[in-house]
C-alpha cells in the first residue's frame, strides 16, 4: 500500500493491532513515531486520524485525514475517513459532501465501499449504506463481513426475508459468526416448522470459547423458544445469558438513582417557572420513556404524517447540553453531578438553537421532526426550558411488561441496568420518580401515551397523539406498519407488522420466574396494584 517498506509495514500493522485491541494511547504513540519517521506514508496519517477519532478529537482527525489526502487525493478510504471526522466534529453537511465524493472514487475497492457503507449507517442514510454494502458483496462475495453488514442494512430498511437469507449465508460461510445467529432469530416469529432451535442448542451443547458467543447464542435461543411457547426453557437460557453479560459490565445502578435526585434538586418547579424563554421553534417532537415501551411505534405513527420527519434516536440534545454546561464552567469535562448543577444555569435559548443546528441537515425540510431517544426523559425540564414550543410524548407500559421486555433484549451498549432484576427494579423506580417530578413541575406539557391503550384502540390514541403535537388527523397514520422508512432500533422487525396484543401479556407466562422482580419493584415504591396481570 502506497509504497510500504518492510519496517514501515511492521509499524503500520502494529498500529492496526493496537486499534483493534482498544489500546488507543499506545496506538497514538506508534502513529507519532511512524509519521515522524515516514511523513510521506499516507496510511500513517490515516491511522492517526482513526486514533484521534477513537480518542474523541475530531479536529485532529480532520487534520490527519487532510495530511493523508494531500499525499493521495483520490483515495476513497481517506475521503470516507475525512467525512467521518467532519461528522464527528459537527460539520454534517460538509461530511455528506465529502462522502458523496468518496462514492464516486470507490471503484472496485470493496473495502472502500464497506467503509462508506459504515459511514452512511452511522449517519442514518440507510438506503445509501445498503447500496454500498451490496457493491462490496458483489466485489468480494466470499467476505462474510460484507454480507453481515448488508444483512443488517436490509433489516433496517425492512427487507426482512432478504436479510434472513443473507444471515444464512454468513453463517454457512462462518459458523462462528455468533452475532448473525442472534440477529437472524429476531427477524420474524419462529414457527414449529421453521426455526433454528436445534441448531442453536447444538452450538450451546458444544460449549463456547468466549463469553460473548455464549451470550449471543443463548439470547437467540431464548427468543426462538419463546416464539414456540417453550417459556420455561426460554427463560432458563435468558437468565443464564443475562447473568453472563452482567459479569462483563462495569456499572453502578446507585449512581443512576442518585442522578435522579440531583436532577430534581437542580430543576425545581420554581426554577422551571422562572427561567428565561428558550428558542421558539415548533419543530421538535420528543418521544421519551423507558426502552421497549412503544417509542418506535409512536415514531412511525407520527412519521407517516406528511408534515413530520422521523429523525430517529438523536444524541444531539445531550451533546448540546454537555457542551453548554462544560463551557459555562470553563472545563474540559465535569462530573455528572457538576454537569447537572451547571446545566441549570446555562443560556437555554442558545441550548435550543444549538440542538436544532445539530439536527441539520437531516431536519428542516418538514415543519416537524421527531427525536425518539428514550433516555431524553432525563431532560424533560431542560427540553421545555430550551424549546418551550416543542412537544414531549412519554410512553408508558405495565411495569412488569416493561421490565421483562427490557430484560429479554440484548442491547449493544446502552441500558446496562437491564441484565440484573434487582438493578432493573431500582432503575425503573428512579425513572418513575423523575417522571412524577416532571409532571408535577410541568403540568400539561408532557403527554402520557399508554402502550396498552395504543394496542387496544390505535386510532383513538393516534388521534390524541396527533392533537397533542398540533397536527391534523390523517388516516395514513393508523397504518404505521406500512411506513417504508428505515428503523435501526431493536423493534425494527416488530414495527413492520400490524399491531398485535400478544406482547401486552407476554410477561405473564413468566410470573413465577419474575416474582423476584415483582417483590423488588414493590420494595422500590411501585404500588402492588400496578403489578397485577
Amino acid at each position: 500500500m502506497h509504497g510500504m517498506r518492510t519496517g514501515t509495514a511492521e509499524q503500520y500493522l502494529l498500529i492496526q493491532r493496537l486499534l483493534a485491541a482498544g489500546d488507543f494511547g499506545s496506538a497514538a504513540l506508534a502513529c507519532k513515531s511512524l509519521t515522524g519517521a515516514h511523513p510521506e506514508f499516507a496510511p500513517g496519517w490515516a491511522s492517526g486520524a482513526l486514533v484521534a477519532l477513537a480518542l474523541g478529537n475530531p479536529r485532529k482527525a480532520i487534520e490527519y485525514a487532510d495530511r493523508a489526502l494531500a499525499l493521495a487525493p483520490d483515495d476513497a478510504r481517506f475521503l470516507v475517513l475525512k467525512a467521518r471526522a467532519l461528522h464527528a466534529g459537527g460539520a454534517h453537511a460538509e461530511a455528506t459532501r465529502i462522502a458523496a465524493a468518496a462514492a464516486s472514487r470507490c471503484g472496485s475497492d470493496a473495502a472502500a465501499h464497506q467503509a462508506l457503507g459504515s459511514f452512511y449507517t452511522a449517519t442514518g442514510s440507510f438506503e445509501a449504506a445498503l447500496n454500498s454494502f451490496t457493491r462490496a458483496v458483489e466485489l468480494e462475495p466470499t467476505a462474510s463481513i460484507h454480507r453481515f453488514n448488508r444483512a443488517a442494512a436490509l433489516r433496517i430498511v425492512g427487507r426482512l426475508e432478504e436479510a434472513e437469507r443473507e444471515y444464512d449465508q454468513v453463517i454457512a460461510d462462518d459458523p462462528r459468526d455468533w452475532e448473525a445467529y442472534y440477529n437472524r432469530a429476531d427477524l420474524r416469529r419462529q414457527t414449529p416448522d421453521r426455526n433454528h432451535v436445534l441448531e442453536l442448542e447444538t452450538l450451546a451443547a458444544h460449549g463456547f470459547s468466549h463469553p460473548r458467543a455464549e451470550v449471543l447464542v443463548r439470547y437467540a435461543l431464548a427468543k426462538e423458544l419463546e416464539d414456540l411457547a417453550e417459556y420455561s426453557r426460554s427463560f432458563a437460557h435468558l437468565r443464564s445469558a443475562a447473568q453472563l453479560r452482567r459479569r462483563h459490565i462495569v456499572y453502578d445502578v446507585e449512581r443512576d438513582v442518585a442522578t435522579v435526585t440531583w436532577i430534581e434538586a437542580a430543576f425545581t418547579p420554581q426554577r422551571l417557572r422562572t427561567a428565561a424563554p428558550g428558542d421558539p421553534s415548533t419543530e421538535p417532537i420528543f418521544i421519551v420513556g423507558m426502552p421497549r415501551t412503544g417509542t418506535t411505534m409512536v415514531e412511525r405513527i407520527l412519521g407517516r404524517h406528511p408534515q413530520v420527519f422521523a429523525a430517529g434516536e438523536l444524541p444531539h440534545f445531550a451533546d448540546a447540553l454537555t457542551a453548554a454546561a462544560t463551557a459555562a464552567r470553563s472545563a474540559q469535562s465535569l462530573s455528572r453531578r457538576d454537569l447537572i448543577e451547571a446545566s441549570s444555569q446555562i443560556d437555554f435559548e442558545a441550548l435550543g438553537s444549538d440542538y436544532l443546528a445539530r439536527t441539520r441537515p437531516a431536519t428542516g425540510h418538514t415543519p416537524r421532526f421527531t427525536d425518539k431517544l428514550p433516555l431524553n426523559y432525563l431532560y424533560c425540564g431542560l427540553i421545555h426550558l430550551s424549546l418551550p414550543n416543542a412537544r414531549i410524548v412519554h410512553l408508558t407500559r405495565h411495569p412488569m411488561a416493561t421490565c421483562y421486555a427490557i430484560y429479554k433484549t440484548l442491547f449493544k451498549d446502552a441500558y446496562p441496568f437491564s441484565y440484573d432484576l434487582r438493578e432493573l427494579a431500582c432503575y425503573y423506580a428512579a425513572y418513575r420518580r423523575l417522571m412524577r417530578h416532571w409532571h408535577a413541575a410541568l403540568p400539561g406539557i408532557i403527554l402520557d401515551v399508554s402502550y396498552e391503550s395504543l394496542v387496544n384502540d390505535p386510532q383513538a390514541e393516534s388521534k390524541r397523539l396527533l392533537a397533542h403535537c398540533g397536527l391534523a388527523w390523517d388516516p395514513i397514520c393508523a397504518d404505521f406498519h406500512r411506513n417504508p422508512n428505515p428503523t435501526a432500533t431493536a423493534s425494527a422487525a416488530q414495527v413492520r407488522r400490524p399491531l398485535y396484543d400478544t406482547s401486552v401479556r407476554l410477561w405473564t407466562h413468566y410470573e413465577r420466574e419474575l416474582e423476584p422482580l415483582r417483590t423488588l419493584l414493590i420494595e422500590a415504591g411501585i404500588a402492588a396494584r400496578e403489578l397485577e396481570a
